[in-house]
């Protein structure tokens, strides 16, 4: 049996983690998403995979290759000029789907029986199974509603609290018969939920809900892929970790790491290959660390997820955070809970990155500074606001709206409610705009704002005085 790998996905919402990856390239306790899903389907015999890919194919490419490395077969299907939706890159490759085929998502980590559900398939003499859990809350998803011998009646996407009549929605995992691709039009956008299974239900073709027992989590966000990872330590998922040893019960480490005898390793934990756990340091359980990182004495770690090839310096703490691929944080640098450093950033000695605070790929954070809003454009957070000629940076990158409000609350409260301030500016556009926003904050906390507009300096200070 083939098995089409759904591998396109940008992953807009899982940011700065896809800014240099695909969606399904995104490591869960250190491996792949995709690779997991594989070593799913190679469990129930699926051996042969078409992966259909959009967002930097190369990378999936040259992991994977031909997936023999994996002990299948992989084959690849690349949409060159736009994404044709979750069914049209499967009809895309018709010609290669002679006979029933599985549709599984490259985002989503479960254990479903595959082999039960294709039985479960071919009893029901269905032409499309629908691969369905229970959810405690079904309105992020799309809900399906079944009859009681289990055929699929209604589809509803995302519904209100006074539209959930069912707790069964759609994991993206579908068996299909070959035949119901010829009810898509060729090389044009379509989607499995929204256009094909309510053509099929229209045309009253045989469709089936096959509700499945097990872990499933679709990927889609940080804090869900967080969770993700401490599921799979703990257990709740069933995966494939034998490439590590399981030193004792809950800890796994790869080879040729070290690990200093004064360190403290709780459980449960992952330590990868070829890392360097040095004197005193404290690694609490629900932490992973990938292969190649080097964590200096005295740094403290709380469930932090840590890409390969990072260094953690000396005395430094990680709280519940992610940090990319061959990032460094520097000496007694603190980086808090949920938030994400981007692969190859510098977190400098005693910077702190706030909670939540997302940083994209390649940024460095100067030594001691604090940073509490995402760094995205920029090139660099910097530890004082004023330098020799004032507050200085590239419009609409490091000074953009929000900061010059910022800047004006904050230069306005340090003076007593109700004293005027005079504001001018140049010709520019972009002056205009900046000045509108200082002004803003200004007149949030109590300032007296006298616009001059656009004003020479020697003359807004005549006026001034």
């Amino acid at each position: 049996m083939r098995a089409v790998l759904m591998a396109g996905g940008s992953g807009t919402r899982l940011r700065p983690l896809t800014c240099d990856l695909p969606k399904p390239m995104v490591p869960i306790l250190n491996r792949p998403i995709a690779e997991h899903i594989i070593n799913l389907l190679k469990r129930h015999d699926i051996t042969e995979i078409i992966a259909t890919l959009h967002y930097l194919p190369d990378v999936m490419r040259e992991y994977f290759t031909d997936g023999a490395e994996f002990g299948v077969q992989m084959t690849y299907a690349v949409e060159e000029d736009q994404p044709l939706g979750t069914a049209g890159c499967v009809k895309n490759i018709a010609e290669l789907l002679d006979r029933t085929f599985l549709v599984i998502s490259g985002d989503s980590i479960t254990d479903f029986d595959l082999t039960e559900a294709i039985e479960f398939h071919h009893r029901k003499q269905s032409k499309a199974t629908l691969i369905l859990t229970r959810v405690p809350n079904p309105m992020e998803f799309g809900v399906v509603i079944t009859e009681e011998n289990l055929r699929i009646s209604r589809f509803l996407e995302k519904p209100s609290s006074s539209e959930i009549f069912s707790d069964t929605i759609n994991t993206g995992i579908y068996i299909l018969e070959p035949e119901v691709l010829d009810y898509l039009p060729v090389n044009k956008e379509s989607d499995f939920s929204k256009d094909l299974f309510p053509l099929l239900l229209e045309k009253n073709e045989p469709m089936y809900g096959y509700i499945a027992e097990g872990y499933w989590c679709d990927v889609g966000q940080l804090d869900v892929y967080r969770q993700a990872q401490y599921d799979a330590l703990h257990g709740k998922v069933k995966l494939d970790l034998t490439y590590y040893n399981q030193v004792r019960s809950g800890l796994w480490v790869g080879q040729n790491t070290f690990i200093d005898d004064s360190a403290i390793v709780e459980t449960p934990t992952m330590i990868g290959s070829n890392c360097r756990i040095g004197a005193r340091v404290k690694i609490d359980g629900g932490s992973v660390i990938g292969d190649n990182v080097t964590v200096g004495a005295d740094a403290n770690l709380k469930r932090p997820i840590v890409w390969n090839g990072a260094i953690i310096g000396e005395d430094a703490h990680l709280r519940a955070c992610v940090i990319c691929r061959s990032t460094r944080v520097d000496r007694r640098a603190h980086v808090l809970e949920g938030a994400v450093v981007g692969s190859m950033s510098i977190v400098g000695e005693e910077a702190q990155v706030g909670p939540s605070v997302r940083i994209w790929p390649s940024k460095n954070i100067e030594s001691g500074a604090l940073l509490n809003q995402n760094l995205i454009w920029g090139e660099q957070a910097k530890r004082n606001l004023f330098g020799q000629r004032g507050v200085q940076g590239l419009a609409n990158v490091d000074i953009t709206p929000e900061f010059a409000v910022k800047l004006g609350a904050a230069y306005g409260s340090t003076l007593k409610s109700g004293t005027s301030v005079s504001v001018s500016r140049d010709q520019r556009s972009i002056s205009r705009m900046v000045s509108r926003s200082l002004i803003a904050g200004l007149m949030s906390v109590g300032i007296n704002v006298v616009n001059l507009e656009s004003t020479a300096i020697p003359i807004a200070r005549t006026v001034s005085s």
